[in-house]
């Protein structure tokens, strides 16, 4: 399993306090002169739009609970300007299943909500996807599909990192989707 790696602020062999990678008693930096946040706190996002803008690499893995089956997706997402304000969220990248590698894509619109900190995410041809508020670093949506129901949980947490954990519940679905962006500088 892969470790997620944020940059933090630690205390080196002489007591000052430095940069460094990797988790301290799995605190990270919130970037304000040293101080921690902890486990299962989150960053607050004043301008979701702007937050999100600019290039992502894109790690996700996909659990399949009632079969046992995993997949993983690798690539990126690009949040460019939407023409009429919002992003256009287009990803690409390659998803394997079962032991085969196929190219994979899919296009999002984020549209502004009523505030900065939040969105009103489209499906590529404009149907309503789900709502985006993450003006305290987290927020939970539920998204119905024909006789499925997706519940996603999105945690922002930090400046470059954030994730989405898809929950899929359906006659023939029983699926946990986990995605962690970094920024691409």
């Amino acid at each position: 399993m892969r470790r997620s790696i944020y940059r933090t602020m630690v205390s080196t062999s002489n007591g000052k306090i430095g940069r460094g990678q990797g988790r301290v008693n799995g605190s990270r930096s919130n970037g304000r002169d040293g101080e921690r946040i902890g486990m299962g706190e989150f960053w607050p996002v004043p301008d979701v739009l702007g937050y999100l803008a600019g290039r992502w690499r894109v790690e996700r893995s996909v659990r399949d609970l009632a079969s046992g089956d995993e997949g993983r997706f690798e690539g990126t997402t690009v949040f460019g300007s939407l023409e009429g304000g919002g992003l256009l969220h287009e990803e690409s990248g390659t998803f394997v299943w079962q032991g085969v590698s196929r190219p994979a894509e899919r296009t999002l619109r984020y549209l502004p909500g009523p505030s900065r900190g939040t969105a009103e995410v489209r499906f590529a041809d404009g149907r309503p996807f789900h709502d985006l508020d993450l003006t305290t670093g987290r927020h939970v949506t539920d998204h119905p599909c024909s006789a499925d129901l997706y519940r996603g949980e999105f945690t922002v947490l930090d400046a470059d990192h954030w994730r989405t954990v898809w929950r899929v519940r359906g006659p023939a679905k029983d699926l946990v989707l986990t995605t962690d962006y970094t920024r691409e500088a």
